[in-house]
């Protein structure tokens, strides 16, 4: 069993950063690839980022590639997204998520979302 905890959404203008944090609980968490996906009003749930095990692979969706990175932190149980040049529609809510083989939008494990608003 996983939960994860996300944190660092907020309001930000375009061309803006937000770094977001996602904890998880566990001792297992460097078994876990993990993973970003987000949900804008009215629109179905996407895939952002995600990464490998030990952090040495990772993916982005083509809509946010050179703009967010995902790192993680197997010390910490910790896995992030910096987020720069945000656009009004990066907004949304953003989900961490877990599983043991590989991070899909059918994953073992969900946070509970933190919310990104990109407005002037």
């Amino acid at each position: 069993q996983v939960q994860l905890v996300e944190s660092g959404g907020g309001l930000v203008q375009p061309g803006g950063s937000l770094r977001l944090s996602c904890a998880a609980s566990g001792r297992t968490f460097s078994r876990y690839a993990m993973g970003w996906f987000r949900q804008a009003p009215g629109k179905e749930r996407e895939f952002v980022a995600a990464i490998g095990r030990s952090g040495g692979t990772t993916g982005y969706a083509d809509s946010v590639k050179g703009r967010f990175t995902i790192s993680r932190d197997n010390a910490k149980n910790t896995v992030y997204l910096q987020m720069n040049s945000l656009q009004p529609e990066d907004t949304a809510v953003y989900y961490c998520a877990a599983d043991r083989v590989v991070v899909t939008i059918t994953a073992d494990y969900w946070g509970q979302g933190t919310q990104v608003t990109v407005s002037s």
